[in-house]
């Protein structure tokens, strides 16, 4: 059973790594951010971490009932404007997360996704989603980086406070 506090720490640590990944991205050129690099399905840096806080943004829509994709990654054309996006997204998860209870949590309900699918899932388990993405796309990220010559450290999930 999946406690409100265990998921709050788990995304809390999971923005943290993020934080530190757009902080080693200020490294790139405007350029170098939007450059199209072949091989990965968000083709640049900025709109890999476009994709993960709008995917983030959207399944908290689907926990709350709403299925509203955010995809004007237009509108977040610097770091600093993708640094606000996730800080916004990660306090709208922080309060979610904070007015639920574990019963909430952990039990299956109904649900409507990407073109109005209704689907029984897990609340825990769409935030654990969430989380496991970040860091698939936190790797690809990482893997862009390198290919631009500036390769990233310490990404992984912190284990220290």
């Amino acid at each position: 059973m999946y406690t409100p506090e265990a998921l709050l720490d788990l995304h809390e640590r999971a923005h943290r790594s993020l934080q530190n990944l757009l902080a080693h991205c200020r490294r790139l050129s405007a350029e170098e951010l939007d450059r199209a690099v072949p091989g990965f399905g968000y083709a640049s840096v900025r709109l890999q971490l476009h994709h993960v806080m709008s995917a983030q943004e959207y399944w908290l829509g689907v926990l709350q009932g709403r299925s509203d994709p955010e995809d004007n990654e237009a509108a977040y054309p610097t770091l600093d404007a993708l640094a606000g996006f996730r800080q916004q997204v990660a306090a709208a998860t922080d309060a979610y997360l904070r007015r639920c209870s574990r019963e909430e949590l952990n039990t299956p309900r109904l649900m409507i996704t990407w073109q109005k699918k209704e689907q029984r899932l897990v609340p825990a388990l769409v935030v654990l989603r969430t989380l496991t993405h970040l860091y698939q796309h936190q790797g690809q990220i990482t893997a862009m980086c390198r290919l631009l010559g500036k390769p990233a450290a310490g990404m992984d999930f912190p284990i220290a406070p």
